[in-house]
């Protein structure tokens, strides 16, 4: 089952939104998929409460808890990690992980704590050798802004591959509140949207051991 961690150690970034957006991506391409909470929030899970009967079905686990086992057979599985996880926790996530998906916001802040993040990543073998290959996905960008430049100019400089560039857009809250996600539409409003998640699908399909 290919595993996907979605974290950063910065809170409010968008990491339940890019979890929740890649297990219906996932879904909605034939992938038995699967959930994984691990914030205390629960606000992915949260998020398939709401999910409309008539939705593609996504499985959800508990993992506020403990750590879960990796299912065996094919499938997706994505991890919704809480920020400010402990290197050793963190550690242990990335040895059941074929990949990361790492988001960030435009701002000092993010880019700060994000840095400090990379490098603790890059501490760890799996993740120096590119065994678990990290994709670095700018968010709630408004292109042609001083944020979306700043950005830029860090992302340009991070030693990880900069996969995708996600721009702001009230779809997203609007959506999660039904438990749904522009891969759940085939609307022309989710067209532009949709299409700026199509390099990190690429890049999960291209990159995935499993």
């Amino acid at each position: 089952m290919l595993t996907i961690l979605v974290s950063n150690i910065k809170g409010g970034v968008g990491k339940t939104t890019i979890s929740t957006h890649l297990a219906a991506a996932f879904a909605n391409a034939g992938h038995h998929t699967i959930l994984a909470e691990m914030d205390k929030q629960k606000s992915a899970l949260g998020w398939l409460r709401q999910r409309p009967v008539a939705a593609t079905p996504i499985h959800g686990e508990d993992w506020t808890k403990s750590l879960g086992k990796v299912p065996e057979g094919p499938g997706r599985l994505v991890i919704d990690v809480p920020a400010a996880m402990k290197p050793k926790d963190v550690e242990e996530l990335v040895r059941i992980a074929d990949m990361v998906v790492l988001p960030l916001l435009p701002g000092a802040f993010d880019e700060a704590a994000t840095e400090r993040f990379l490098r603790k990543l890059d501490e760890l073998k799996s993740i120096r050798k590119n065994k678990v290959p990290v994709a670095i996905i700018g968010n709630r960008l408004r292109p042609r802004t001083k944020a979306a430049d700043r950005l830029d100019l860090f992302l340009s400089g991070v030693g990880h591959q900069v996969v995708a560039r996600l721009r702001d857009s009230q779809l997203y809250p609007d959506l999660a509140s039904e438990g749904l996600s522009l891969f759940d539409l085939k609307t022309k409003r989710v067209v532009e949207a949709k299409a700026d998640w199509e390099p990190l699908l690429r890049f999960i399909e291209g990159n995935g051991r499993s």
